[in-house]
């Protein structure tokens, strides 16, 4: 696993009973949000059969479930070690990408939406499209998923299997609840380069001085950011490093949750909507927006965050 929401749609693939009896989760790197997502995950009630093994930079053989199906590590791995069923889980917005190009048909390479690859590069994204169409493949997501586009994937010979974090409903609350009323999700679109600094970091201060913020950055945020953002008044910023799934699930109805376009919006939505709490996306004007963010890309996560 690449990413901490990996590992989380990993535990509950386990769960609903999509990767067989036994199940060895293997965060890749000692990257610090997988470890403490590790960790955060061990103090809770395991489903039988599953473990969370230490990190690793060796990816195991054969791979079964990932969430990056446009890692080239993982689509060689995949090419090589053919494994009996591929369990894909959610990672983030790249998961509705994936799907569109499953939809499409197996001769749309497996490439990252801007991402400019090279000739070896469209090859394995190809092979890779390729073998996936020949194999026992499902996708897992708490996303909703447009009919019209999972009648397509499904057409091609995929299974769609959605679900609403199950397991972790089930689960004890561990993290304390934000004293603050309003929690602001951080977002990795300023390190992206794809939303300006200074306008989301003025954005931030106007929130605060109307009322006391809770802030949980973005895994990828930059830590000169969010040291600038701890600095200002009527901000607390909670270096949680875990999935905000893990983090915020015990907030209630005296809550609510900001967010710029983030698949985020979608699953606290799914946890936290029958404990009353309003998760509300913010939609980013447009002089925020910076000249990489190409019309396209701002109107597909605009639709991801509605």
């Amino acid at each position: 696993m690449e990413s901490p929401l990996q590992m989380l749609c990993a535990v509950e693939a386990h769960h609903a009973g999509l990767l067989g009896e036994r199940t060895v989760i293997v965060p890749r790197a000692r990257q610090r949000a997988l470890v403490a997502t590790r960790r955060e995950l061990a103090g809770l009630d395991l489903p039988d059969g599953l473990e969370l093994a230490r990190p690793s930079e060796k990816m195991p053989r054969p791979v079964q479930v990932v969430g990056d199906a446009f890692s080239g590590r993982v689509q060689l791995r995949w090419l090589t070690s053919m494994p009996g069923h591929i369990v894909i889980v959610d990672d983030g917005l790249a998961t509705l990408r994936l799907l569109e190009l499953l939809a499409a048909g197996p001769y749309r390479p497996l490439l990252r939406a801007r991402h400019k690859a090279g000739a070896l590069r469209k090859v394995l994204g190809a092979a890779t499209a390729l073998r996936l169409a020949g194999a026992r493949a499902s996708v897992f997501t708490a996303l909703p998923v447009k009919d019209e586009l999972a009648t397509a994937v499904r057409g091609r010979g995929f299974e769609l299997v959605s679900h609403e974090f199950d397991w972790l409903r089930a689960q004890p609350l561990r993290s304390p609840i934000p004293a603050e009323r309003t929690v602001v999700l951080g977002t990795s679109l300023v390190r992206n380069g794809l939303v300006h600094r200074e306008r989301y970091l003025r954005w931030l201060s106007e929130l605060a001085a109307s009322e006391p913020v809770a802030y949980f950055p973005h895994r990828r945020e930059d830590p000169v950011d969010v040291a600038a953002i701890r600095e200002r008044p009527g901000i607390t910023v909670h270096d949680a490093g875990v999935p905000a799934e893990l983090t915020l699930r015990g907030l209630d109805s005296g809550h609510r949750v900001l967010s710029l376009p983030s698949t985020a919006i979608t699953s606290l939505r799914v946890l936290l909507g029958t404990r009353g709490v309003a998760v509300e996306p913010v939609e980013v004007p447009d002089d925020w927006w910076t000249s990489r963010a190409e019309p396209a890309l701002r109107s597909h996560l605009t639709g991801v965050a509605g």
